[in-house]
C-alpha cells in the first residue's frame, strides 16, 4: 500500500517526480466522471496518487479556497464506479499560492472497477482501455472470476477417477448420498445444456489425467549438492491429481532430507535439516492457491546445500500483498482449497504461512523469506541456525524442574538475546497466555531467567544457572 505523503512535502515536489502510471494531476475543473476514470484505472493497476486543484471560492477573501466542493466531486466520482470505489479521505496540501487535493489510490484493492461497463488501467501516464486477455487475468488474479470454476472444452464425468471420488466420499462420512451431488455442491461439477461437467478444480483434483487439461499443474523437485544450479541433482517430476502430488513430494522430502543434530529442549537429538511440518505447509500452500490460469511453468521444490525453495507460479492472490501476507485471508482457489482442508491437508481459513514462521522459529532457526519474483511467489527457509549463544551444556539444568515449554523458552535463548509475551505465545500457539505467565514467572523464581522491563515492555534474558532448584 502506499505510503502517506509527508506533510512537510510540496505538491510541486511530487509534481516534479513527472506525471506516470501511478501519478496524475487534474486541474479544479476537471468532472467527475473524468476523475472516476482516472481513480478506477489505477485501483485495477498498481494504486497510485490523483492529485486535483481547488478552486478559490467567489467572492471570499484570497486564501480561502472551496475544499468542500472539491472533496464532494471526489465522492461522486468514486460513487460512479461499479462497484463503488471506497479510498482514504484525500489529504489537502499546499502548491505555491493555492491548496490541492492529493487522493490516494492503495495498491491491492480486492475488486476490479468499471465506469459504466468500461473496464479502464493505466498505461504509462493515461488512462485507456483493458484488453480482453488481460482484463480476464485480472478478474482471475482478483478472484472475480475464479478460473478453478470453469469447465474446459470437451471435458466429461468420465474424465474423472470415480475410485478416487470414491475415497473422497468416505473422508466426508457420507457415503448414502450421491457423488455427483456431492461434487456439484463442492463446485467440482457445473450444470452445462442440462448436464453435469467437470470444472478445472474437478480435473485438478479427481481427474484420472489432470495433466491434460493443465500440462504444467504438477511439482518439480530437486536436490542439488551445492548452493547453486549445477549438473549433479536429483530429480523427479511430480505429476497426477493435487493429492497424489502432495503425497509424492512428501515421499521425495523424507527421501531427501538430511537428518542434523540440533537442541530439542534441553537434549540433542537427531532431526530433519528442514522441519518436515513446515516444509509440507509451503507446498500445500503452493498447491492449494497457486494461479492455476498461468500454465507457463509449474510449482518448483529446490533444496539445496544452504536452503530450501518452493516457487509458486503467479504473485500473490486479491487484497494479499507482501505488508499484509502473514494477516490477509483470501482463496485463489477456494473450490480446491475446501476439498484439500476435507481431505485433511489444509486448513480451510489460513494459507499456513504463520504456521511455518511458528515452526522455524521452535527449531531455533531463522524466519522464511517471502518474495514476488518473475510472476511467481517465493519462500526461502534457511536450515542453519543462528549461532548459539551463551546456554551453558544442558547437563546444568537437569535438576530444575521444567516442563517442555519451559525448555523451549532455554532453547529459544540460546539463539536470541531476549524472549518476549508475544515470542512465546508463538512458540505455544495453542497455550493460554496465562499458562504462558506462569511458566516465566516459575522460571524466575527458579533463578533460569531474569524478567526486565514493565508491563507491555515486558521481556526476560537468560540468567546463569545457579539460583534456587526444587
Amino acid at each position: 500500500m502506499l505510503d502517506e505523503l509527508p506533510e512537510s512535502m510540496n505538491v510541486l515536489t511530487l509534481l516534479a517526480q513527472g506525471m506516470g502510471e501511478d501519478l496524475h494531476w487534474f486541474p479544479e475543473s476537471v468532472g467527475a466522471v473524468e476523475l472516476a476514470e482516472c481513480l478506477t484505472a489505477m485501483a485495477n493497476t498498481r494504486g497510485g496518487r490523483v492529485i486535483v486543484g481547488v478552486a478559490p471560492r467567489t467572492g471570499n477573501v484570497q486564501g480561502v479556497f472551496d475544499l468542500e466542493e472539491a472533496i464532494d466531486r471526489v465522492f461522486q466520482a468514486c460513487l460512479l464506479a461499479e462497484p463503488v470505489l471506497v479510498l482514504p479521505v484525500p489529504a489537502v496540501y499546499p502548491a505555491a499560492n493555492r491548496q490541492t487535493l492529493v487522493i490516494s489510490v492503495p495498491d491491492g484493492l480486492p475488486n476490479v472497477y468499471n465506469i459504466q461497463g468500461r473496464y479502464l488501467r493505466r498505461e504509462g501516464r493515461y488512462t485507456t482501455p483493458f484488453p480482453a486477455r488481460s482484463l480476464r487475468e485480472l478478474l482471475v488474479a482478483r478472484g472475480v472470476l475464479q478460473f478453478e470454476s470453469r469447465v474446459p472444452p470437451d471435458a466429461q464425468i468420465s474424465d474423472l477417477d470415480e475410485v478416487q471420488i470414491e475415497a473422497y466420499i468416505q473422508q466426508l462420512k457420507r457415503p448414502e448420498t450421491d457423488w455427483q451431488q456431492t461434487l456439484l455442491q463442492r463446485g467440482c461439477l457445473a450444470k452445462e445444456g442440462g448436464q453435469l461437467r467437470p470444472t478445472y478444480a474437478a480435473l485438478l483434483l479427481f481427474g484420472k489425467n489432470p495433466q491434460r487439461w493443465l500440462p504444467n499443474a504438477s511439482i518439480l523437485a530437486a536436490r542439488f549438492p551445492g548452493i547453486s544450479f549445477s549438473d549433479e541433482f536429483i530429480k523427479q517430476d511430480i505429476a497426477g491429481t493435487l493429492p497424489q502430488q502432495l503425497r509424492k513430494a512428501e515421499l521425495f522430502l523424507k527421501d531427501n532430507l538430511q537428518m542434523v543434530v540440533r537442541m530439542i529442549g534441553l537434549t540433542r537429538q537427531e532431526t530433519p535439516e528442514y522441519p518436515f511440518e513446515a516444509v509440507r505447509e509451503l507446498l500445500v500452500n503452493s498447491v492449494a492457491h497457486r494461479d492455476y490460469n498461468l500454465q507457463g511453468d509449474n510449482i518448483h521444490l529446490y533444496q539445496y546445500a544452504d536452503r530450501l525453495e518452493v516457487h509458486s507460479p503467479g504473485g500473490l492472490p486479491g487484497p494479499v500483498n507482501m505488508d499484509n501476507l502473514l494477516r490477509a485471508r483470501f482463496s485463489r482457489n477456494a473450490v480446491i482449497a475446501q476439498v484439500l482442508s476435507d481431505m485433511g491437508f489444509v486448513e480451510r481459513l489460513g494459507y499456513g504461512l504463520n504456521r511455518v514462521m511458528t515452526v522455524m522459529k521452535r527449531n531455533g532457526l531463522r524466519a522464511p523469506y517471502f518474495e514476488e519474483a518473475g510472476g511467481a511467489f517465493r519462500v526461502t527457509l534457511y536450515g542453519q541456525p543462528f549461532p548459539a549463544r551463551q546456554l551453558p551444556d544442558p547437563a546444568v539444568y537437569e535438576d530444575y524442574d521444567l516442563n517442555p515449554r519451559q525448555q523451549q523458552v532455554l532453547n529459544y535463548l540460546a539463539q536470541h538475546q531476549r524472549i518476549t509475551s508475544s515470542d512465546y505465545q508463538e512458540l505455544c500457539p495453542d497455550v493460554h497466555p496465562e499458562t504462558l505467565r506462569r511458566d516465566f514467572s516459575d522460571m524466575v523464581k527458579q533463578g533460569l531467567l531474569i524478567k526486565m522491563g514493565s508491563k507491555r515492555a515486558t521481556y526476560y534474558i537468560l540468567k546463569a544457572p545457579g539460583g534456587k532448584k526444587r
